[in-house]
């Protein structure tokens, strides 16, 4: 099968759009979806990657909730910001951000985060330093650095080694987003993806560039650095303290080609009795592997909040 095989995904047109000045200039880009006035999400992505990468996965809930999306910083629809200021503390201060300014243009009232791998580690950053804002949390896959001592720590460890590493040799530019999307075909790490997701995902993490080709929306040395220093031990020992409820929705530790976050997300369930759903068969990728299994994960969670 090629990458031009089935019916390619279209991101729809947001039924409102506000871009949103971080206190240092970036410029963060709300998108509203779904039923105005409905229960609210507020949804994004992890490294390298673009919400709109995951609309297998939101589309659907435009049904029954409103949907706020985002792109962290450096990814997505944001404009390129100083490359200086792509970190974890930034990160974790744009949440709080975001989440003032979601009330600020969309109305106050409650909203339910829900965000995988680096917005969710972000989230869980800000929620320890400044309190809780978020309604509720829905992490999906976090890759929570494990503590001194505890067995994971080596492969989570050498996981973002590795991860770093191929970062810096991905292909800067391309022809065509078909192209790279043909790439990632080729790939038995992505080979659970739903049928034109592929595509979907060249699409929208490349931007097309004034020569033509299409290079990274976010430029590979960034995404390296964040595998590199995603190394805050204090994370995960504090996570009953959240003031919110939160849910862990991880991969299968035993599927192939999984990674260390899906032990991780077990054992911190095990040991800390945070609550966790598996999504059988799945890898980090999740909500594109198993996008209604994983939606209803979230919808079984928000269901039981009072």
């Amino acid at each position: 099968m090629s990458a031009t095989d089935v019916e390619p995904f279209v991101v729809p047109p947001p039924l409102r759009v506000v871009d949103l000045s971080m206190s240092d200039g970036a410029v963060i880009r709300l998108r509203e979806y779904g039923r105005s006035g409905a229960p609210r999400l507020a949804l994004s992505h992890g490294n390298g990657l673009a919400i709109n990468a995951y609309l297998p996965f939101w589309l659907p809930l435009a049904d029954d909730f409103e949907l706020i999306l985002f792109d962290i910083r450096n990814h997505g629809e944001n404009p390129s910001h100083d490359p200086a200021a792509h970190s974890w503390e930034r990160f974790a201060a744009d949440m709080g951000e975001v989440f003032a300014g979601i009330n600020t243009h969309f109305g106050d009232r409650p909203t339910v985060g829900v965000f995988h791998s680096l917005s969710a580690v972000a989230a869980l950053t800000h929620t320890l330093k400044a309190g809780p804002t978020w309604a509720a949390l829905v992490l999906f896959d976090p890759p929570l650095y494990p503590s001194p001592g505890h067995p994971l720590q080596p492969l989570e460890q050498a996981d973002m080694d590795d991860r770093a590493r191929r970062a810096r040799r991905r292909a800067e530019s391309y022809a065509a987003p078909e192209l790279f999307a043909a790439q990632l075909l080729r790939s038995p790490v992505f080979a659970r993806w739903v049928p034109g997701a592929h595509l979907l995902f060249a699409q929208t993490t490349l931007r097309q560039a004034p020569g033509g080709d299409w290079v990274l929306r976010n430029p590979r040395e960034l995404e390296a650095f964040v595998y590199e220093t995603n190394i805050d031990p204090t994370i995960w020992p504090r996570l009953m303290s959240l003031g919110c409820p939160a849910i862990l929705i991880g991969a299968d530790p035993a599927a192939p080609y999984a990674s260390p976050p899906a032990a991780g997300c077990k054992s911190i369930a095990d040991e800390y009795g945070v609550p966790y759903v598996m999504v059988p068969d799945t890898t980090h990728f999740l909500q594109i592997e198993q996008p209604e299994a994983c939606r209803r994960a979230l919808k079984d969670f928000i269901a039981r909040l009072d």
